[in-house]
């Protein structure tokens, strides 16, 4: 028997950051949330590899909230568009996190 391969999958993760020099928010936001998309072979793994990458990013990671797979999210009745799926196929394919979008907070 070979060796088995793990299965690595797609989860949707969002990250509120705070404020850090360098950072590269807007000069007034008080933080971020960050959608990002982080392959690992479970979710553990993928919020720790998006966490490392973030603070070696200069960003602050403050929570993570996890939202499933792809097909968790799909069999939850939610609407993924062809946008998205791209950017989830292109973290499997690199087995790395893809930072979809950025929401700057204000107070």
């Amino acid at each position: 028997m070979g060796a088995t391969e793990s299965k690595q999958q797609v989860y949707t993760l969002v990250v509120d950051v705070g404020r850090k020099t360098g950072d590269g928010l807007p000069e007034k936001s008080t933080g971020a949330a960050l959608m990002c998309y982080a392959s690992g072979v479970d979710e553990a793994e993928a919020v720790r590899e998006t966490v490392a990458i973030l603070k070696q990013a200069d960003l602050a990671p403050l929570d993570v909230s996890g939202y499933g797979t792809l097909d968790e999210r799909l069999a939850a009745g939610e609407e993924i568009d062809p946008e998205e799926r791209a950017l989830m196929d292109r973290a499997l394919a690199e087995n790395s996190v893809v930072v979809a979008q950025m929401t700057p907070y204000f107070d």
